[in-house]
This record gives C-alpha cells, structure tokens and sequence, in this order.
C-alpha cells in the first residue's frame, strides 16, 4: 500500500483572496476609518452618579443627567435590578433619583445601601452610567487607645488613637479635656490620629483625649496621662527611630502622610528619600513637625519605597526606617470607542483603550448587557477591540466600554448603525458539500432568486465544524463561478460552510450553512528508534500518536529472528503508547522488528529495524580485526619512504604477530563475521597493485559471512554463483551505546560470491561500549 500523504499543517484563520477580487471585496469586509461622529452623539451621559455617604433618615440625591435624541426614558438600577417606582424615591426632572428617608435593614425592611446606576435609552439603543456606590454614615468604637506616658524635658511624647468610620472621621485632641492649641508649633496633629511632641516642658503635662467626629456621630477616647520629669542626664544617646513610616496604599489626589519620630542625644536630624534613587520633588511636598513628610495630592508617580534616615548631626551614624507607598488610579479611557455605520454583511470594529493603576478590565455592553464573544462577535487585546462580522439589523445598538479597577470605574458609548441597501441580492441558493478526498471538499450553490446584476463575487466562508466563529476564514470567487474546490484541509474533519454575494453597495444575506466531512485515510508510518537494555533485552521507542486512539487505531508491532519466517505478533498497542520491551532474546540473533500504525482506514507502511545484541567475544573479535587493519595502514604508510621490500615484510610480520586465533564456525555468529572483513574502501587505501596482505590471507583471517567449516578449510569458490533472494546487509557506524538509526534499502539481486559488508576503520572506539546494538539494515516492509 502506499504510504499516505502526511497530515496537512492547521490552516491560519485569515482570508486567502483571489487577485481578481482583492480589490473589490477588500473594503467591503474591513472596517473603514470612523466617520467622526463622536463617543454616542445620540445617546451619552452629562452627569453620572458618584459614590456617596448618607445619613440614616436623612435625603440622598444621585445625580444624573442624559444629552440624546428625544424622547429619552430614564429608570434606576440598584444592585442590578431595575427599581420599581415607590413612595420611598422620585426621579427628578433631569433624570437624578431622590431618596426621600435613606434607610438600612431593619425590622425585615431593605437598606439602602449597594450600587446603583442611571440607565437612559431612546430609539437608538441604551446606555447604563458607571457604578455609584452608597454607604452609610457610620462610627465604630475606638479599637486604639491613647496609652499614659512618662517623657523627659526636651524629650518627645507620641500619643495615638485609630477609629473606623465612614465618612473618614475628623481627629482632634484635648488637653485636660480642653482643645490643644495647634498654633503651638511643638505640638503636631497628624491626619491618621497621632498627637506628637517634642522639646517637653513641664507644663506639658496633664490628661489628653482623642475626639473623633463625622456626620454620624462624636466619640472621645479614654484619657491618656503625660508625665514630663526633670531635665536628663546630657549624655550622649544614639540617634533611634522610635516610629517609621507605614506602607500605605492611597488613590490619585488624597494626601499622603509618613510619620517619622526619632530620639537621641543631641538631637537626629531627620531626612528622606526614595530607595530607587528618583527625587522626592518639592511640589505639594513639606515636613510636619520634626521629620513627618507630606504629599499632598498624590500621584501613581510617587508610588514607591520611602526611606527616613535619623542623623547625628556632624557624623555619619544614622538610622533608617522605610514604608512603601502604593498609589492607585481610577480607570480613565485613553481612546473612546466612535460611532460607526457600516452596509449590512460587512465588520464592524470598536477600539477602546483605558488606562489606571492597576490596570483595569475592559468590558463590553450592548444596550445595556454583558457582551461576550462568541458566534460573529470577537474580543481581542485583552478586551479592548470588538469586532462584529457579517453585520446585520439585529448589531444595529449602543456599544459600550466599561473599564474598571478597585480604584474607580468609567464607561464610554458609541452606536452601530447597519446600512442596508435596497436592492441587494438575496442569499445563495442549493448550497451544497461534497467530500472529494481527505484533504478536499467540493462546495457548489445557485445563485440568488433576485437582484443578481450588481454580484460582483462570491465569498466562501469556512471553519472546523468544532471551531469557535471567529476561526472562520475566506476565499472569493468570481460571478461566474458556482462552485468550488476547497483544499489543504484535514482528513476526518467535518467542516461548515456557507456563502455570501457581495454587490459594490454591499453584501447579501448568508446562506444556510452546510457540514461535510473529509474522507479519512490510513496513517502514516511511524518513526522507530531501538535502545539496548540488556544483554537479551531491547527497548523500541516512537512518538505516541492521540489521534489514532480517537479513530479506532493504535500500533500493531511484530519481531522474529531474521532466520525465521513467521513473526511473533501481532502485539497490539493504544496510539497513546510510545515505547514497548522486548525481552528474552538471543543475544546471538540478528533480529527484524516491525511497526504500524492503524486505523479505521487501513495500515501503514510497516519502519524495519534489524539489530543484534552482541556478547563480549564478538566485540573483542571486532576489535582486534580493527587494530590489525589500523597498524597495516600505518605501517605501510611509513614503508613508502623505505623501499617497497620492507614495507611488504614488515607488513606481513605485523599481521601474521596480530592475527587472532580462529575458533570452530559454528560458535560464532555468521552476522557478526559479516562485519569483521576488510572493506574495499580500506584495501584501496593501501595502494592499487601493493598490498601489505593478499585476498587469500584476508579470506582466513576474516572469512566471509555465511560460510561454515572448520578452521583452516578452504573457502567456496568465487565463480560458483550464490543464491541471494534476502536482503543485503550494510553495516552502519556504531555511536555511543544505542542504536543506529540509518536506512538501508532492500536489494534483491543475483549474487556471484560471498557478500561482506565493510566496516569503517573510524568505527572502531564505539566498540567497546555494554550492550552495543548495530543496526543492519532498515526498510519499510509488508505486513507479515
């Protein structure tokens, strides 16, 4: 059988256009440049709803307000859900949503609290504005008190209190349940609720309280006692950070706050950098206190590492603390998407690029639900471009892109509007699949009942029957043309087809689609490597293939003496196999080992291997006929510069020293003597008409594959013909410890006399490895 052509490479999704309609179909299948219309002239938001805190009992406004084509209808989602029309809430004229008394859950009651949006649509289509989120006010009791404290005069005390609260509560402190004065520029408020003070004085001390306010509610911490005691004793302390800053992680224009206390004797003079090096900047950038910075309207620019450096003044002993800053950015579009019109059965494409810290996750809607990819509608680059092909009345809608990150959402919208031409052609007719081979498919149609004189081409569109849309790819025909052979496809593929005409003022409708299946044809035959394991074992290796296991296949795999007729086999093993063992053979045969591969179709082509395990005696035979070919030709090399007398004796002596002994026939495997005679290629490198030893000698020292007798007996004679119906054996280089892995072609022809094949003198190191396997020949053969 012959042997299969081998599977076909997996076609790229992209259209393959005839020249002669390159130029005509090309426009109308690519998008063209936006028309310039703007991000949803028709329909687009002015005011969207923002995040909020509201008061239990209290009024709360979300604001929003639509420009579009009248009339536009604006309701309210919370939660996702549309919000019925209540007592409770009122839409207001501009379209912003009143709650009369914000309420949370009590007595089986909802709260008001979860995500609302405005949603806004007319004839055009509809738009959902970004998410606001409503909480309410609340405060928590203090987690962190203000803990008593003993200081010395000129010393620093640091009080400190931590409370949760939405709004953000306001920190402030009391002195003997008085409010400290803040012009006092020894005492420094830090936003996050720290009280610090340096250069103590007696009267410093007293009761301080931490109060925290927000439109909730007021708490005041438990009372914290400073005791400032005499002066210290003036000797030297080293500089220490008592407090370093915090890792922080901020949103875009908040204010950073890195406190930094340090202490010693003289006072450390406090510093800051950055660990990459970069400036601090001096722009919204000041100290607070002794060594507190300050970042006023943080940007992502000043994420990073800070480092507070405690100095003695005058040397270099300092101590450090680091925090890092992390700053986030709401999402923010780069590129809005623009309203576009396109003729019916063409693409249409929407780019929207966003950009934020982290970076944010585009999504898509389509008059207001999630638009994901599948069946005409593509999403690429990570969600920021959509396509939609083959276009048709059902596209035309508001698209938007909804980019959102843990700092902040934002959305942007552009329509679709479809143009569809009057009088364009109706689809084609009688589409129909036929499978012509395993790799090609015969697609024929009729052409449309009407408005046929503007078709300027046909377009074929194909894709794996278990392939996703946008895999699809294209080929043109011309008008004239109502079939069409489709090529390079795989074999046992169903496939899906279908077929649009296309006009200058657009495309058609398409037709119905249809499946055909390729033909399947049997595999191809399998690459087979052979590893020696052992003196009477063998590993045969190959790549597994899956798809035989989906098609009913596998391996089938078959051995025997090469003496023998029969095969042992066949051993039948699953496609997803890729190695098997033979064990217990002879390690005094030459063997024959078969693989194919098979399916629902039919057999491969069988690989043939032939090898040998060879003992120990055999391959110190090997080697010492080796040495003795090696010294000849050095020997008689060097003779040429001293006469021809000497060469020839000296030769003769070296051979006649180095001959091995010659055992009984019968004990040694007639393959490997085979291998042990000297080649043509070796004779003639000693010179036409001089040789160091005559062809007589060389037929006793090496006798010929497949002669037997004893030691000594007279070889058969060459001009008697010898019957040669097997094939001939060509010996191979052996490398390393495994197999070779070269072919050698079957030959069936006459033979005049006995037939050794010549071994490379360059092969001879290999030799001494274990468990050397030489590959004798290899061929594709029939199965057994």
């Amino acid at each position: 059988m012959a042997a299969p052509r081998p599977a076909p490479p997996p076609r790229p999704p992209a259209p393959r256009w005839p020249r002669l309609l390159l130029s005509l179909l090309l426009p109308l299948l690519l998008p063209a440049p936006s028309e310039g219309l703007g991000h949803s002239a028709e329909l687009a938001f002015a005011v969207e709803p923002s995040d909020d805190v509201a008061v239990p009992g209290q009024p709360v406004v979300l604001g929003c307000k639509v420009e579009g084509t009248p009339p536009v209808r604006i309701t309210w989602r919370k939660n996702g859900v549309e919000l019925a029309e209540s007592t409770h809430s009122s839409l207001l004229a501009n379209g912003s949503l009143l709650i009369h008394h914000f309420r949370l859950e009590r007595g089986g009651s909802p709260s008001d609290e979860g995500d609302y949006e405005c949603v806004a649509q007319n004839r055009f289509g509809l738009v959902v504005s970004r998410k606001a989120r409503i909480q309410a006010a609340t405060m928590s009791d203090f987690h962190v008190h203000p803990q008593a404290t003993v200081g010395e005069e000129g010393g620093v005390a640091r009080f400190q209190c931590q409370i949760h609260g939405l709004p953000k509560p306001l920190i402030t402190w009391e002195k003997n349940r008085v409010p400290i004065d803040t012009d006092n520029e020894r005492y420094t408020l830090l936003p996050k609720g720290v009280l610090q003070i340096t250069g103590l004085r007696a009267e410093d001390s007293g009761v301080f309280h931490c109060v925290a306010s927000n439109i909730a509610s007021v708490r005041i911490s438990h009372g914290a006692r400073l005791t400032v005691s005499g002066s210290g004793s003036g000797a030297y302390k080293e500089p220490t950070i008592l407090v370093g800053p915090e890792n922080l992680t901020l949103t875009v224009h908040q204010t950073a706050v890195l406190e930094c206390v340090a202490t010693g004797n003289p006072r450390p003079i406090v510093s800051w950098s950055r660990l990459d090096g970069r400036p601090i900047g001096v722009e919204g950038i000041q100290v607070l206190g002794t060594g507190n910075l300050i970042i006023s309207d943080v940007t992502v620019q000043h994420s990073g590492v800070y480092v507070c450096a405690a100095n003695r003044p005058g040397t270099r002993v300092r101590r450090t603390a680091q925090g890092r800053l992390v700053v986030q950015a709401p999402a923010e579009f780069v590129q809005h998407p623009q309203s576009i019109s396109r003729p019916a059965g063409t693409t249409a494409m929407f780019t929207c690029q966003a950009q934020g810290e982290p970076p944010p996750h585009v999504t898509w809607l389509k008059n207001g639900q999630v638009l994901g990819p599948g069946g005409h509608v593509r999403l690429k680059n990570n969600n920021s471009t959509l396509t939609i092909s083959g276009i048709g009345p059902e596209d035309e809608a508001i698209y938007q892109c909804v980019a959102e990150n843990s700092a902040g959402s934002s959305q942007a919208s552009a329509r679709l509007t479809v143009l569809w031409a009057e009088g364009l052609p109706g689809p084609p007719r009688n589409v129909q699949a036929v499978s012509v081979s395993s790799t090609e498919v015969r697609v024929s149609w009729s052409e449309p009942m009407v408005n046929t004189k503007e078709i300027i081409g046909y377009v074929l569109h194909i894709r794996k029957a278990a392939d996703p849309p946008e895999l699809e790819y294209q080929e043109a025909v011309s008008k004239s043309t109502f079939q069409h052979l489709v090529g390079d496809l795989e074999p046992s593929t169903a496939y899906s087809f279908y077929i649009k005409a296309y006009t200058p003022r657009g495309a058609s409708s398409a037709s119905m689609p249809t499946l055909a299946s390729t033909l399947g044809e049997a595999p191809a035959p399998p690459p087979l490597s052979v590893r020696v394991l052992g003196s009477s074992s063998l590993q045969l290796l190959w790549e597994p293939w899956p798809r035989l296991a989906q098609h009913e296949g596998g391996f089938k795999l078959f051995y025997r003496p090469a003496s023998k007729a029969s095969f042992t086999g066949p051993i039948l093993l699953p496609g997803t196999v890729s190695s098997y063992n033979l064990s217990r053979l002879d390690p005094r045969v030459v063997y024959e080992v078969k693989l194919l591969a098979y399916n629902q179709h039919g057999d491969s082509n069988a690989t043939v291997r032939f090898v040998s395990l060879r003992g120990a005696s055999e391959r110190t035979g090997i080697v010492i006929g080796i040495h003795i070919g090696v010294t000849c030709i050095i020997f008689c090399v060097l003779f040429l510069l001293f006469g021809q007398r000497g060469r020839v004796l000296l030769c003769k002596d070296v051979e006649n020293q180095l001959s091995p002994p010659q055992g009984p026939r019968s004990q040694r495997d007639p393959g490997i003597l085979a291998l042990n005679g000297v080649g043509r290629g070796e004779r003639g490198q000693l010179g036409r008409g001089e040789k160091c030893v005559d062809a007589k000698e060389l037929e006793q020292l090496f006798p010929p594959a497949g002669v037997v007798g004893p030691p000594g007996a007279r070889p058969t004679d060459p001009t008697t013909p010898i019957r040669c119906e097997e094939t001939q054996l060509s010996t191979l280089p052996l490398q390393g410890f495994g197999p070779l892995d070269r072919r050698a072609t079957e030959a069936k022809t006459p033979c005049i006399g006995p037939v050794a094949a010549p071994l490379p003198l360059d092969s001879g190191p290999d030799l001494l490895g274990e468990g050397q396997v030489t590959q004798l020949s290899e061929a594709p053969a029939a199965q057994p």
